[in-house]
């Protein structure tokens, strides 16, 4: 059997725990600053876990050896 492709825009976004979940940086960090406050930024700056089972469960499927 061959070897399974990853899609390579979710693995850059996207990484796995150590017990299978799903981690992630939210997006609004790359420009127009200036606008947003700074607890807006601090919250920002938190790596997320993605909390639905359907997109998880989708994400996985998109990195087969992640």
């Amino acid at each position: 059997m061959p070897k399974l492709k990853t899609k390579k825009g979710v693995a850059k976004r996207f990484k796995l725990t150590k017990k299978g979940k799903v981690k992630y940086s939210p997006s609004g960090k790359r420009h127009l600053l200036t606008g947003k406050g700074a607890s807006r930024l601090r919250r920002l700056r938190r790596v997320r876990v993605l909390a639905g089972k359907k997109e998880t469960r989708y994400i996985k499927q998109m990195l087969p050896y992640g």
